[in-house]
């Protein structure tokens, strides 16, 4: 079967539908030196003997190092390593410069940090239409315990565990399509969940929620104008009052210069300081307990797709600091 130039791209989409994870493949020659692609057809063939394939284009221009190479090492890339993918696959440049790297059987360059890695002597080589089809018989391979690289659909992806679905809360209604599985519900039951535990630590400083907000913001980035806080803060329907600022520069956590104004700037005092870093460690602390359940690709799904719902939902309305007369006393 040939299949139509016009339906060559149709086909190489229904092959991006089959998720693949993501190798770096590498070797080396006298003549060429350190030589490394990336590439997506990795497969197993054997275990006894422990033998693995993958192909390349017959068209690559490492192509001739491969055909006569001994040897070769199959790197299976890490959920975070999207950047030597992308390194590995671009042509004309020093692939290895600046790298860390380790030898292996046959000198050949090893990559570090990876998902896994096998060391193959070179047993087979067969002609595969418009590719060349590589079989190595392992002999030595490294497993680490890091969620791997995948490549589906043209674009990169993180594998995830799949898990059993929680049960829902002991206190949910259990006919109610809103308390199980209503996203709102979902997302203001752990913000509250989570918070709770860092509440019991503003109460020993006596700070609201409110107040805790705008120290954290100064903790980002110290000396900000009343206008800048009031913008950024906007996102939870509070603003800055001056019975917010009061409070704050009387517990000598803040200083307002100048009149309270959308203009005046705020800073942290050195004692507001110590505070947002005992609490940034608390929050922090309270961050690692509600991930202790999740690998290092869940955590990075959830916050991704946390990420975008905040994108997509924000309400474009900042609201500005209040233009009232006064002065905080210090």
């Amino acid at each position: 079967m040939s299949i139509p130039a016009d339906q060559i791209r149709s086909f190489r989409n229904a092959l991006g539908a089959f998720a693949t994870g993501v190798t770096v493949v590498t070797t080396r020659s006298e003549e060429s030196g350190d030589v490394g692609l990336t590439a997506n057809s990795f497969n197993s063939v054997s275990l006894d003997p422990p033998m693995v394939l993958w192909s390349l284009a017959k068209t690559s221009k490492a192509l001739s190092t491969f055909m006569t190479s001994s040897h070769f090492a199959v790197h299976v890339l890490a959920s975070d390593q999207e950047a030597l993918s992308t390194r590995f696959a671009r042509a004309g440049t020093d692939k290895f410069a600046d790298l860390p790297i380790d030898r292996g059987v046959g000198a050949i360059p090893l990559l570090t940090h990876c998902s896994a890695r096998f060391q193959c002597r070179t047993a087979f080589r067969y002609e595969g239409g418009d590719h060349m089809i590589f079989v190595g018989q392992v002999e030595a391979f490294d497993h680490w315990e890091r969620p791997p690289l995948v490549f589906h659909a043209g674009r990169y992806a993180s594998a995830v565990r799949v898990i059993k679905t929680p049960e829902a809360p002991s206190d949910a209604e259990p006919d109610s399509s809103f308390s199980q599985d209503f996203l709102i519900y979902l997302l203001g039951r752990a913000h509250h969940q989570l918070f709770l535990q860092l509440r019991n630590s503003l109460r020993r400083y006596g700070l609201s929620e409110d107040g805790w907000f705008v120290l954290s913001l100064l903790g980002v980035a110290n000396n900000r104008t009343l206008d800048e806080l009031g913008r950024l803060l906007a996102y939870t329907g509070k603003g800055i009052t001056y019975d917010l600022l009061a409070s704050l520069g009387a517990a000598g956590f803040v200083k307002l210069a100048g009149f309270y104004d959308p203009h005046a700037r705020v800073e942290l005092t050195d004692a507001g300081r110590r505070v947002v870093i005992e609490l940034v460690a608390a929050a922090r602390a309270a961050e690692d307990h509600a991930q202790r359940n999740l690998d290092d690709a869940q955590t990075h799904v959830l916050k991704h797709a946390l990420r975008q719902i905040v994108n997509d939902s924000q309400v474009v309305s900042p609201m500005a600091a209040p233009s009232l007369e006064g002065e905080l006393d210090e």
